[in-house]
């Protein structure tokens, strides 16, 4: 089949890779229809390099067909429609049951400290052959593939797969009083839907990208979107009464602007041979800080910040003097898809798209063409929001 790769910091290639098997009798393999590029794919291919290996798999936002079930799936029939979390979790632990599939005791990744295997993303979470390819093994299928209608075009299921349930969380954990407002730093896929959630959610929601199309999009779901500049703190303060949002999600991570000496270490790090590059990164390891430092500097007093942007450094300097001073709840995590997923279906499946899921993808491409999207998608060109591939 063919699968794009990761070949190096900064370089992937579609190349042809063997077809995926039934492992275990928990197991089915889909044909893939559609999958997406992530922000966290950049992080991939910009910074993480040390914890893969040249030729892996990557991708974590697949949809598909069946094609073949293991003897041991009782919910799923050759030609069902199906949706895959990017979390592989068993749905039975102490962990699932709580709702905590990120942290599944099943699929956990003691040898490296880390939570539950991921499709796609690296040794620290299991080097699991990911979806950007023709087809997928899905692990412990029965939990973790998701049956869909056939009727809908793929746009209204797939980001159920990472960044819709990724968004609705970041709103949750970001708990916004009634009354409040909430901020969503970065607007990129993720944060467009927790700007979208928070309105329809009932909030007043402000938003700030330093990206003209990506406030132009905002915009069009009834979004006060700002660019960034140096009065931005004061201007979104006016806004709100003088004290702030009551809770700010943070949809940029590691890898903000602003943050130059980081990002050059980062970038020197990453070309490293990875017996050095792993040790540091795993204790001394540092994150461009600009959006959580925005965060924290403009929630009011008392208020939440919740994360949704990933963050990978083991030694980030942290405020916490202004934090502690401030009373700041922070919550934060790789998402639950699980246990998001029944709430959101109705949203995705309702003929009015509340949540606008057909108004995010601006570019869909041949699978061939994903090294090319991953460029355009990084540097932002081209009014790149949301790439979908067509394997």
């Amino acid at each position: 089949m063919r699968a794009l790769t990761w070949q190096g910091t900064g370089k992937v290639s579609v190349e042809t890779v063997p077809d995926p098997d039934i492992e275990d009798p928990t197991d089915a393999i889909i044909r893939v229809t559609s999958t997406a590029i992530c922000g966290s794919d950049l992080h991939l291919y910009n910074v993480l390099g040390p914890f893969l290996s040249k030729g892996d798999v990557l991708g974590h936002e697949p949809m598909g067909v069946v094609e073949e079930v293991g003897s041991g799936v009782a919910n799923l029939a050759v030609g069902d429609r199906v949706v895959i979390p990017f979390v592989i979790a068993c749905g039975e632990c102490h962990m699932c049951r709580r709702g905590l599939t990120t942290q599944c005791e099943t699929t956990q990744n003691r040898r490296t400290g880390t939570g539950a295997d991921l499709y796609g993303y690296t040794e620290l979470y299991g080097s699991v052959p990911g979806g950007q390819a023709e087809y997928l093994r899905v692990r412990r299928a029965d939990a973790n593939a998701y049956l869909v209608g056939q009727e809908l075009p793929d746009e209204r299921y797939l980001f159920l797969s990472d960044i819709l349930p990724t968004a609705w969380q970041g709103v949750q954990y970001a708990n916004v009083p009634d009354g409040g407002t909430l901020a969503v730093l970065g607007l990129g896929p993720v944060g467009q839907f927790a700007a979208r959630i928070g309105r329809h959610l009932g909030h007043r929601v402000i938003a700030v990208d330093p990206v003209p199309e990506r406030r132009a999009m905002a915009e069009r779901h009834g979004i006060e979107a700002f660019d960034l500049g140096d009065d931005l703190l004061d201007r979104l303060r006016d806004e709100t009464e003088g004290r702030g949002p009551a809770s700010v999600v943070d949809a940029v991570g590691m890898e903000a602007h602003g943050n130059p000496g980081v990002e050059f270490v980062q970038k020197a790090v990453g070309i490293l041979p990875d017996a050095a590059a792993k040790p540091l990164m795993q204790k001394a390891g540092v994150d461009r800080l600009a959006a959580l430092h925005l965060a924290l500097d403009l929630v009011q007093r008392g208020g939440t910040v919740s994360l949704s942007g990933v963050y990978a450094g083991a030694a980030d300097p942290m405020p916490l003097i202004s934090m502690f001073d401030k009373q700041i709840a922070l919550r934060m995590g790789q998402c639950n898809v699980h246990h998001w997923r029944d709430e959101l279906l109705p949203l995705v499946e309702d003929p009015a798209d509340p949540l606008g899921v057909e108004d995010l993808v601006t570019h869909r491409v041949p699978l061939d063409r994903a090294p090319e999207m991953y460029e355009t998608f990084m540097k932002k060109e081209d009014g790149c929001i949301k790439v979908v591939l067509e394997p």
